[in-house]
């Protein structure tokens, strides 16, 4: 098909993701005949680099050529493929189909790659084919356009770190590799103090697991509300309080726990854990999501939000950090020094306790943040359906203080069996992140979404 109009040599061309543009190498054909999808799918029309777009879907958003009947004009129209991060024009997410006029600015992304829509300002016979037309510039292997790079190179290409901006602080990790940087030199520092040093290593460990956990979740929550959860378990166990928590489930109910000399069938065992570490602990983990969720509740907006609990990722996100201080303290203030006077005071028992401690932080992500974090979810569940509050509380509630009890239980049995246990309640623990992460009213802001790709 071959027309002289020049409206009908319309194209987009790339810039880059702040705006400026990135060289008239950078622009694709459209077709009277044929749509342009944009995406990351090799499939695509237009593809885009996976690795320097993630917030970009596989298949993000098309261009579509409209014929008018009346003119035989051809105009073109930008709608979105449901894409996870959304297609912006001129600052607006798009909602439905447009018609594209020249000098639009197409987004893909709040802060994703850009293209403007352009006609070519040339009149002259234009040949249609049946695919995107690259210009000469750029070469085509199997299909796809990849543009050619120029051959000078650019101040900022010779020192990156210039031009990376904000990109380096929200895409780059730097602020936990400034973390760990100071933790490795506070590592040196304690070298001979053995106590010190496994402060500085459990914190770490357990730092890293729970940004794991963050990152998957994908919400924003101020850090200091995190530490400040993590903080109120710890001072609940030191207080009186968990004297009161023994005595009711360990003394009033059937949840005490034997002692290694205690013959005691797997059953019984099961039963006694379910009271005695299943129910009580995680119960006594939930009071800084309660504290949190009343507080929230008598705070305005959005003080509300960030602190509070209002959805099922602000559970998770605060259930896993009171997890955080419970592991911790229980490890640092029982387990390790249990197993050091075992062994002996000296070289050796300082190292079982090492031992000890690298295998309790890291694996808090299938043990006591899993099931404090799969609690956290009803909770939030909880708060986003009153109307059924008490049934989701209940289930939760039971269900994680069972998957507590099996892991307890099964640990004197058969280390195969453990296993199985452990990666069932981490499989449970993100089961409930990816609900949470679709049923969260702000689900569009969610950034873990440009890790895990498009729906």
């Amino acid at each position: 098909m071959t027309g002289k109009n020049a409206r009908h040599n319309a194209f987009l061309r790339l810039v880059s993701s702040n705006g400026a543009a990135s060289g008239s190498e950078s622009r694709y054909s459209l077709l009277t005949s044929k749509e342009v999808v944009i995406g990351r799918d090799p499939t695509c029309q237009v593809v885009l680099d996976a690795m320097m777009y993630r917030m970009v879907s596989r298949r993000h958003a098309v261009v579509r050529p409209l014929s008018s009947s009346l003119d035989s004009k051809f105009s073109w129209v930008l709608c979105d493929l449901n894409s996870a991060n959304g297609t912006f024009l001129n600052g607006k997410r798009l909602s439905a189909c447009q018609e594209l006029h020249a000098g639009d600015r197409i987004s893909l992304g709040a802060d994703g790659p850009q293209f403007i829509f352009e006609y070519d300002l040339i009149s002259q016979p234009t040949v249609m084919t049946n695919q995107v037309k690259p210009l000469p510039s750029a070469k085509n292997h199997h299909g796809h356009t990849h543009l050619k790079q120029p051959d000078s190179v650019s101040f900022t290409q010779l020192f990156p770190i210039i031009s990376t901006g904000k990109d380096l602080t929200r895409k780059a990790y730097l602020v936990p590799g400034i973390l760990t940087v100071i933790f490795v030199v506070l590592m040196f520092a304690t070298v001979g103090q053995p106590q010190t040093n496994q402060v500085i290593v459990a914190t770490y460990i357990a730092s890293a697991a729970y940004y794991f956990v963050y990152q998957l979740c994908g919400k924003q929550k101020p850090w200091w509300v995190l530490m400040g959860a993590a903080l109120s378990t710890t001072l609940i166990l030191l207080s009186p309080l968990l004297d009161l928590f023994i005595f009711v489930f360990r003394v009033i109910l059937p949840g005490n726990l034997p002692s290694p000399q205690e013959p005691t069938t797997f059953t019984e065992l099961l039963v006694r854990m379910f009271f005695g570490a299943g129910l009580m602990e995680e119960l006594l983990k939930a009071l800084p999501l309660i504290g949190a969720y009343y507080i929230g509740r008598g705070l305005p907006s959005p003080w509300r939000e960030r602190i509070g609990i209002w959805e099922p990722l602000d559970g998770i996100l605060l259930g896993t950090a009171s997890a955080v201080g419970f592991t911790l303290l229980e490890t640092l203030g029982q387990y390790v020094p249990n197993i050091t006077q075992q062994v002996g005071i000296g070289a050796a028992g300082q190292l079982a306790g090492f031992q000890l401690l690298i295998p309790r932080i890291l694996g808090s992500v299938a043990g006591h943040m899993a099931y404090s974090g799969y609690l956290g979810y009803f909770i939030g569940l909880a708060v986003l359906k009153p109307r059924m509050s008490w049934q989701i509380l209940s289930i939760g509630y039971l269900s994680a203080s069972a998957l507590h009890a099996l892991w307890n239980a099964t640990g004197s049995i058969n280390a195969l069996l453990l296993v199985v246990v452990g990666v069932l309640s981490y499989a449970f623990l993100m089961a409930a992140i990816l609900k949470a992460r679709v049923l969260s009213p702000t689900r569009s802001q969610n950034f873990a979404t440009r890790f895990i790709g498009p729906k």
